[in-house]
């Protein structure tokens, strides 16, 4: 049986802002099950904001777990990637998950992985999903050449560009500002 996968998400830091966007589809091989997924969630008021791509179910289940981590760590959002990545390597059940996350706060832009990468990325810009090299390419030139953009019109145009070249990718965007 084949699962429905998500696909590109995108944060950047530039000029004290942080910012991230997904598109919204969702495929079921190669047909589009859905095109309004939401695939960012806010925590924190704001303070702290989370996109996934992958399968969406196993992506819910390392939301409800980062949210634990959170928790259990007093809100330290690096601490808290890290502990999710140890137990999302260890932990039989969840080793099996098929899902990348970005988290971004004020601080920091992570991405956490199964394999327990916990990443912080190049030049303030983290990417994930089928469309992600098209949009992270994207985004890189824009900050070398195109410093005057604003962090969301940076992401914007982006996932736009993915979206224009990555078939699992589509222009119903959501964006989030980090608070």
């Amino acid at each position: 049986m084949e699962r429905i996968k998500s696909t590109t998400v995108v944060a950047i830091r530039h000029n004290g802002e942080v910012i991230i966007g997904a598109d919204g589809q969702a495929t079921l091989g190669n047909t589009v099950a859905k095109s309004t997924v939401k695939k960012l969630r806010v925590l924190q008021g704001g303070k702290i904001v989370t996109g996934f791509a992958g399968s969406t179910a196993d992506a819910f289940t390392l939301l409800e777990k980062f949210e634990e981590k959170l928790g259990a760590f007093g809100n330290n959002m690096k601490r808290a990637a890290v502990e999710l990545a140890k137990e999302w390597r260890t932990d039989r059940m969840l080793s099996k998950l098929e899902a990348m996350m970005i988290v971004a706060d004020k601080e920091d832009i992570l991405i956490i992985s199964g394999t327990g990468d916990v990443i912080e990325p190049d030049m303030e810009i983290a990417t994930i999903g089928s469309g992600s090299m098209y949009a992270q390419s994207a985004a890189r030139a824009m900050k070398q050449f195109a410093p005057h953009m604003s962090a969301e019109q940076m992401v914007r145009e982006s996932l736009n560009i993915a979206a224009d070249v990555c078939i699992y990718t589509n222009h119903n965007l959501v964006i989030e500002k980090v608070i």
